[in-house]
């Protein structure tokens, strides 16, 4: 396993490692691009980026210049650093540089690169919205149930319970009614009866 060996030894030791990086980082904010190997550009362009990042924070604040001013030890380049390139990316949150591959050199065949600053505007992807495919598979009943609001789904809900008891009673069982006939039909003759008796008696 790798841990704890992040970056390239690049075949020098710490202190000279440190010097060639302040010198390739000074060197491309001053001319905004720097041709190098492929491994020297990749390890550059972390610092480079982080510098960029400290001058995004404003030519007012000292405590990030003095940040930048224990890698970069020219003054002008820092000016240039948080004057120039900072408010130039002030909108982009990162990615301000681009490596770019070039011919091998010649002599060694070692790969070559070209490390530069990015000069295309930001372009921000707009949030894709859910595919209609999706809302028929869930089906059109819970899709209208999502879309609509709160307040229409209560309503709805209780319109639903309000009903049930009426279709209830409108269910009325067949031997009910059935058996509500011969009554009404029984109720017939004893009236007439009454009728009758009421009547005076002839002779």
């Amino acid at each position: 396993m790798r841990h704890r060996k992040k970056g390239r030894k690049l075949n020098r030791t710490s202190s000279h490692r440190k010097a060639l990086m302040r010198n390739m980082v000074t060197t491309f904010i001053d001319q905004e691009h720097i041709e190098t190997t492929d491994a020297k550009a990749k390890e550059l362009r972390p610092l480079a980026e982080r510098l960029v990042t400290l001058a995004k924070r404003g030519g007012d604040d000292l405590a990030a210049r003095r940040r930048a001013l224990k890698v970069i030890r020219d003054k002008k380049i820092v000016g240039k650093l948080f004057t120039e390139i900072g408010p130039r990316y002030a909108d982009r949150p990162g990615g301000y540089t681009r490596i770019v591959k070039v011919e091998a050199r010649r002599g060694d065949g070692a790969p070559l690169s070209i490390l530069k600053f990015v000069t295309e505007p930001v372009t921000f992807k707009e949030k894709k919205q859910k595919p209609e495919e999706e809302f028929d598979q869930v089906g059109p009943a819970a899709a209208a149930a999502a879309a609509a609001p709160a307040g229409e789904v209560e309503g709805e809900s209780a319109a639903v319970e309000t009903e049930a008891p009426e279709g209830e009673e409108a269910d009325v069982p067949e031997s009910a009614s059935d058996d509500a006939e011969p009554a009404a039909e029984g109720e017939e003759p004893e009236e007439e009866a009454a009728s009758e008796e009421d009547e005076p008696k002839e002779g």
